[in-house]
């Protein structure tokens, strides 16, 4: 080819590419929707991609540039999104026409990752709703009553851990990495029948994969160039989870299937539910490889995002001595009438606990935003008084802003403050609240989570003072690179063993 002719056709390349990127972003010009204006490529995302601001704090400053709309446009990288900041409108997509929006983009590329796309987060349509329906039973109060006990005893291992490790003189730790473990013990016993104490074996299995799956650098940009880049990420492989954790998993649940077959184990989880459809005669039957990514994404949520949360809800107790003292007065009361022997009744009656536990989500949501993709089209009402309606169309992706409607001053009083007595007062509004989701895809394990939760400060609280440490940071600066909600320096907390603790 000619030197003239090469030239000619990079140059046509490159303007027929110039004039892509900018049809992609004048998607919101052109329906005259609020956004701030995009830099090619990086869409509305500069302020991550060069670390000036946190995922979460990005979007929530383009939120607050627009209180008077019902939505914006928001750029991720090249895909429009149309993030819903009206809680009427946030109802009517999530719950009243569910129909229309009831997928999630994956958490994975399903090119690459064929057994892990198969999570119950990341199947669509008819095929998800079946596997919802068969897997719901895991999670009934029954079914958590069952496991409370389970829990406890995970609870007691890490408590003891605690107690002998840190005495009266006290001791630093990072608290994700504490409770990582007894997340770890938690979900090992529960979801797969397997007893674990990685207190006292830290380097099982379990443990150590678990350490390797976190949002952290890593994960966070292939998760973003899966859902901005697909076909980038698939040619060059880029995958999520390494076969290695493929294999451990499909192995657990192979050899859990083969035991309970040869020995007619039978167990109350979900492994069992859908090891049940193999023996029925209409409906769906779950193989080993989408058991295996129930058994997976249950895992993953049940070790890393839940040990987060246990971390930021321990942070806040050790940060604010009158929260801290309140909370231990309900949880002695407790301890009183139950003769030392706390039940699952009580536990679960325990307002002021259910309170610091719910102010928790509400400062640090699991996700700081929910996304919905159309399925069928629908009709948008107008952003704002001088525009029109929108018609989305199969494709287009929705947000609702989880993080900035839970900081949103119009909707929470001193946003920025930890103040579980707002749920005591009957100050919240349900509508904006949904640190698990709203409407039918409301996070299935959101149960199981907040019982986690609540037994794990309660045996905290119970046999230690916590207390902030020279490397405590606080008020706490989120992560600028995480694709979660995460601190920039870790969960830092001096424990030492309860000056007074009740026997």
């Amino acid at each position: 080819m000619e030197t003239s002719t090469l030239l000619l056709t990079i140059l046509t390349a490159g303007v027929c590419f110039y004039y892509f990127i900018l049809s992609k972003l004048s998607h919101f010009e052109r329906l005259k929707i609020p956004h701030i204006r995009p830099i090619p490529l990086l869409g509305n995302m500069v302020s991550y991609v060069f670390g000036h601001a946190s995922l979460m704090d990005n979007l929530r400053n383009i939120y607050n540039l627009f209180p008077d709309a019902k939505y914006f446009g928001f750029y991720e990288f090249m895909r429009p999104i149309y993030v819903i900041r009206d809680p009427d409108l946030i109802n009517t997509i999530t719950i009243k026409n569910f129909d229309n929006f009831c997928d999630h983009l994956n958490l994975t590329n399903e090119k690459i990752e064929p057994i892990a796309s198969k999570n119950l987060f990341g199947l669509r349509g008819d095929h998800w709703r079946e596997m919802r329906k068969l897997l719901s039973p895991s999670f009934t109060s029954s079914k958590m009553k069952m496991m409370f006990g389970l829990m406890c005893q995970c609870a007691e291992n890490f408590a003891n851990f605690l107690i002998t490790e840190s005495g009266s003189t006290g001791k630093t730790y990072n608290m994700k990495d504490v409770l990582s473990k007894y997340a770890n013990d938690v979900i090992a016993t529960c979801a797969f029948g397997i007893s674990v104490d990685s207190f006292k074996h830290p380097r099982n299995e379990f443990f150590l994969l678990g350490k390797t799956l976190n949002f952290g650098t890593w994960m966070s940009f292939v998760f973003l160039m899966n859902r901005s880049f697909p076909k980038i990420s698939q040619f060059i492989n880029l995958r999520m989870f390494g076969l290695k954790v493929e294999k451990f998993f499909k192995d657990i649940v192979s050899s859990t299937v083969k035991t309970r077959d040869e020995q007619r184990i039978f167990r109350p989880d979900m492994i069992q539910l859908m090891m049940d459809t193999r023996d029925k005669n209409h409906g769906p039957t779950f193989d080993i490889d989408e058991m295996t990514a129930q058994a997976f994404v249950f895992f993953l949520g049940g070790f890393d995002t839940v040990s987060t949360i246990m971390s930021f809800a321990a942070h806040e107790v050790a940060v604010n001595p009158d929260i801290q003292s309140k909370l231990r007065e309900e949880i002695d009361d407790v301890l009183k009438m139950t003769n030392g022997k706390p039940t699952y009744e009580a536990i679960n009656n325990m307002k002021y606990l259910d309170a610091v536990i719910n102010e928790t989500l509400r400062v640090y949501p699991p996700g700081f935003f929910l996304d919905r993709l159309c399925v069928k089209e629908f009709e948008l009402p107008s952003a704002t008084p001088d525009s029109e309606p929108v018609i989305l169309k199969p494709g287009d992706s929705i947000w609702v802003p989880v993080f900035a409607l839970h900081r949103d001053s119009k909707y929470f009083s001193q946003p920025e403050k930890f103040d579980p007595d707002r749920f005591l007062n009957d100050e919240v509004d349900n509508s904006v609240y949904m640190p698990f989701g709203i409407g039918p895809r409301i996070c299935i394990g959101n149960r199981f989570a907040l019982m986690e939760a609540k037994i794990m400060l309660f045996y905290l609280l119970w046999h230690c003072d916590v207390e902030p440490d020279i490397k405590t940071t606080n008020p706490m600066v989120l992560n600028k690179k995480s694709f979660v909600v995460m601190p920039e320096n870790g969960f830092w907390l001096k424990l030492q063993t309860r000056k007074s603790a009740v026997t």
